[in-house]
């Protein structure tokens, strides 16, 4: 330390400060003092040694025993004996480190300098260029503002000295270690000037200027600060550059086409109106608010009036900007600009210009809705009443079918303003819906249906007393015989036009308890009818019982209601259907058809999955017993002419099997918590039945059911013993004889069951659906079914029903069996190696994609001889798999671009269009490869690619046009 040589001597401090780094925090109070009075000397020495000077002064400033006045009196000396901009970048780094741990350790201490501090740090920060010690200097002086240190006469300089970055032009260096990106300098800056309204004489014009710059980064960096500073500014800082702020808003605004600028704009202004909203006015000062409104709408209110309309969608969005601030300021601008609206929509007669003006009369009606309706005198709202319901409902009635849908927006933003609507106007309203809902294009009639849904839970009252009955007659007016008639489509269309609307205005607990026995009265009378459009008759009712479920299910009273009204009466005219099947084959057949089943399903699942378990397990001590002992005493007009036995055998019981169906529904929707009367038993009748039933649809749904109610039990020895029950019957059919296929669906579903919650016997099983593949009579079919395992289920085993779902069961299966699905297909013999690919393309195509990126080095030669096998859904499952790897992992994908190339070209003459289709979506990705990896190639594909657009289908010629435009 005391050695003559320079050199030496910053060797030997830079040893003592690398052990003052490393245990400053056992340093005592008498040996920091002695250090920092040693360090503060050193600062005086060659320039060769401050850098390891500064390094110990770091470790110091970090001690907790750091005497009173030695922060003080270490800055002084910094201040004054260090040129901190003549230092390297690290060296600088460790200045600001040893301010910003005095600032949090020793404010006190600190604000005791005065604006000596504020002044020190700015010779000291003056010229900085590094971005990483920008950061550090810009959060020492946000912390100098928000923490109340004097900044004496020098808020200019601090001013300038910052403001010199602004707007920052930074674009890191590639492969940049540090990883500061331009956007944390913007916010870190932004920070700094936003930070207290002393910069604001200065800072205004600046940001002005910048308004006006051709860059249009530095308009947005000026937009945006404009913005965040208006969050601290008042009226005084604002005042004198209002007019000029204004008009280089409405010029950006006028002129731009950029909709980042003028979206930065409209935000800027909206900001500004909110600072002035909050000044609070004494009563000789004049409201700036009001003036600032009067130029907006003087600058603005013409060109709302403007035959040729050219500059009305910027002036509107100025207005509305300004008025969204404050209710003051709403009704401010809404008072003038309202009334001149409603006067255009009157003068102008074509329906484009009054849909215009319409959308905008809108957008002041949505501003409304952030305040709700206050009604005092000042509403303008309220006085135009008449007027707005007026143009809203001439709206609905014009021929436009666009202008109809903006009608039906302003439709349901005036009615969710409550007090708006007088009651004749909303029975005016119900009118209005109905006609467009059954009535009008379909566009109108969805739009119309939705607006029903959102109003009905405001005026619950005045839907289920008015709009349920009509749609009620209008249903009972048109029956389904009238759908035999060819000239009657029109009342099908009418028909399922109601049944959605009832659904649709299901919103309300107290509607739904009107809507669901009309509903389910209408599916009565369906079934009795004849036998011709029963079916999709049916199915129309269930899709809206469907979703109305789904609509109950956040509020438990009406849950509650809807599953004990609907579920029996389901399963009560089931029941009877299924009964009369079997004593009468010609009588109410339509019901128990598979598409009539299916469509009840969701509509039992969405009823069940959402009951307290409370509710539950009362809704399951009915229900089971049903299945099991044929207990009907719980279901509506119970009287049956014979026995309910679904699980027994014979073929006079073939239609009362197929309603295991609807169990399935029920207890695979049961929460987890909810224990399940005769489980065991339960399970034994399911197996049997997957194993035993000659019909596909019922052997299906008793297999899923199983799975269902396998994947909730409780591990222990009731699962083990009935999951081998499983095996032992699979094993023998799956082997041999005439029920091979129920065997392999049970297996496919026990195995996914398994999967799904990773037990051990899944391995098991998997292994065995593995062997499938090289069977010649099942091999296809088992290929598909690992679709089955990686897909999600629609109705059973998903997180919806309450399934045991592990977070990453994909990744978990690709991993143990990808490499037996390669290994087996190198192995297999040509008649059936295309089964190996299509179970391996059906758990690729599943799988995420960034997994699927990282296994692909391996894999994507097979995936290449994929597309030369001739099975159509290996073709369109590996092309699906291999489009979006084009976009993820071009490198790799460059690589086989020649192979690629071939392949895609010569599938879009493939027989099927759905196989063309997709190669030609993969030629199109092709494009997203370098340039330099296609331009070999381009001429080839060109050429080739003329001839599908030529194709008879105009979906291919589609596709066609967009991949050979884009090579």
């Amino acid at each position: 330390l005391e050695n003559t040589d320079p050199r030496m001597r910053g060797r030997g401090i830079q040893l003592l400060s690398q052990v003052l780094l490393q245990c400053y925090s056992l340093l005592q109070e008498k040996e920091v003092l002695h250090l920092v009075l040693f360090y503060e000397n050193r600062l005086q020495d060659h320039h060769l040694v401050i850098p390891s000077v500064l390094q110990g002064l770091r470790a110091l400033s970090m001690c907790e025993v750091l005497s009173p006045g030695l922060a003080v009196s270490v800055l002084r000396a910094i201040f004054q004996e260090v040129h901190v901009q003549s230092l390297l970048q690290l060296d600088r780094h460790t200045v600001y480190s040893i301010i910003i741990n005095f600032m949090g350790s020793r404010e006190e201490e600190l604000k005791g300098l005065g604006a000596d501090f504020t002044f020190g740090f700015i010779q000291m920060m003056d010229g900085e260029k590094d971005p990483r010690n920008l950061l550090l200097a810009f959060q020492i002086v946000r912390d100098l503002i928000a923490k109340n240190y004097a900044l004496g006469p020098f808020v200019e300089e601090l001013f300038e000295v910052t403001s010199c970055y602004f707007p920052i032009d930074f674009t890191p260096p590639p492969n940049d270690p540090h990883g500061i990106q331009r956007e944390d300098l913007i916010l870190s800056l932004r920070a700094v000037l936003a930070s207290t309204p002393q910069f604001a004489e200065f800072l205004l014009p600046l940001l002005i200027e910048k308004m006006d710059s051709d860059l249009q980064s530095a308009k947005l960096d000026s937009l945006q600060t404009l913005t965040a500073c208006c969050a601290i500014y008042g009226q005084k800082e604002l005042q004198e550059f209002l007019p000029s702020l204004w008009s280089s808003l409405r010029r950006e605004v006028f002129q731009t086409a950029s909709e980042k600028v003028e979206a930065e704009c409209l935000a800027a202004l909206h900001a500004l109106s909110a600072c002035l909203s909050r000044s609070v006015l004494s009563c000789d000062t004049e409201d700036l608010l009001d003036s600032f409104l009067s130029s907006i709408l003087q600058d603005c209110r013409h060109h709302l009036c403007e035959p040729d309309m050219k500059l009305v969608w910027p002036s509107a969005k100025l207005l509305q900007a300004a008025a969204g601030a404050s209710l003051r300021a709403y009704h401010r601008v809404t008072s003038i600009v309202l009334p001149l609206l409603l006067e255009q929509y009157t003068k102008h007669s074509q329906s484009s210009q009054r849909r215009t003006l319409l959308e905008m009369l809108l957008g002041f009606l949505e501003l409304q809705q952030k305040w709700g309706l206050v009604e005092e005198d000042e509403s303008s709202l309220l006085s135009l009443r008449a007027s707005i319901c007026s143009v809203v409902f001439s709206a609905l009635t014009d021929p436009s079918v666009q202008l109809q849908l903006v009608g039906i927006r302003a439709l349901t933003v005036v009615g969710s303003l409550q007090g708006f609507l007088s009651p004749s106007d909303l029975e005016l309203v119900v009118d209005h819906l109905i006609r467009l809902t059954l009535h009008e294009d379909s566009q109108s009639s969805e739009a119309a249906m939705e607006a029903a849904g959102s109003l009905a839970p405001i005026y619950p009252k005045v839907f289920s007393g008015h709009m349920v009955p009509r749609l009620e007659e209008e249903l009972q007016s048109v029956s389904f015989s009238e759908c035999e008639e060819e000239s009657s489509r029109d009342h099908c269309s009418l028909q399922q036009r109601c049944l959605q609307a009832l659904a649709a205005v299901s919103t309300h607990t107290s509607i739904v308890k009107e809507t669901v026995p009309v509903l389910l009265q209408h599916l009565r009378k369906v079934q009795k009818g004849s036998e011709a459009g029963n079916t999709q008759g049916m199915v129309s009712v269930c899709q809206s019982l469907h979703r109305v479920a789904l609509q109950c299910q956040q509020d438990a009273e009406g849950c509650w209601y809807y599953h004990q009204t609907v579920v029996p009466c389901l399963l009560a005219m089931a029941v009877q259907a299924a009964m009369q099947e079997s004593a009468h084959p010609l009588l109410g057949k339509a019901l128990i058809e598979e598409e009539v089943l299916a469509a009840m399903v969701p509509v039992i699942s969405a009823a069940t999955t959402h009951l307290s378990p409370e509710l539950a397990v009362q809704s399951v001590s009915h229900v089971v017993p049903l299945f099991l002992d044929g207990e009907v005493s719980f279901l509506p007009q119970n009287s049956f002419p014979c026995s309910f036995q679904p699980f027994e055998d014979g073929e006079c019981f073939d239609a009362q099997r197929r309603l295991v169906a609807l169990l399935m529904a029920f207890v695979c929707s049961l929460p987890c918590n909810v224990a399940i009367p005769q489980q065991e038993r339960l399970l034994r009748e399911l197996l049997a039945l997957s194993c035993s039933c000659n019909c596909p649809f019922t052997a299906t749904t008793a297999a899923k059911c199983f799975a269902g109610l396998v994947n909730k039990h409780p591990a222990g020895q009731q699962l083990d013993e009935i999951l081998q029950l499983a095996v032992n019957r699979m094993e023998p059919s799956l082997a041999e004889g005439p029920r091979r296929m129920q065997a392999l669906t049970l297996l496919l579903w026990v195995t996914k069951a398994l999967v799904l919650r990773y037990h051990p016997l899944s391995s098991h099983l998997t292994d065995k659906l593995l062997g499938l593949l090289s069977d010649v009579e099942l091999g296809p079919a088992a290929a598909d079914g690992f679709s089955l395992l990686m897909a999600d289920s629609p109705d059973v085993l998903h997180k919806g029903c309450h399934a045991d779902v592990r977070i990453m069961f994909r990744q978990r299966f690709f991993t143990n069996n990808v490499p037996k699905l390669v290994q087996g297909f190198h192995g297999a013999g040509p008649d059936v190696k295309a089964n190996y690919l299509k179970g391996l393309s059906h758990v690729l195509n599943h799988l995420p994609k960034p997994v699927l990126v990282t296994e692909l080095p391996t894999l994507l030669s097979l995936l290449l001889e994929a597309l030369s096998c001739s099975d159509r859904v290996v073709q369109l499952s590996t092309l699906s798999c291999l489009q979006p790897l084009l976009f993820e992992a071009p490198q790799i994908m460059s690589l086989h671009v020649d192979t690629l190339v071939t392949k895609f070209l010569s599938l879009t003459s493939s027989p099927t269009m759905a196989v063309r289709i997709a190669a030609l979506r993969c030629a199109h990705a092709l494009t997203s490869l370098p340039t330099t990896v296609l331009l070999p190639y381009k001429a080839r594909v060109i050429r080739a690619l003329a001839k599908p657009l030529d194709d008879k289908k105009r979906l291919v010629r589609k596709e066609a046009v967009a991949a050979r435009g884009e090579w």
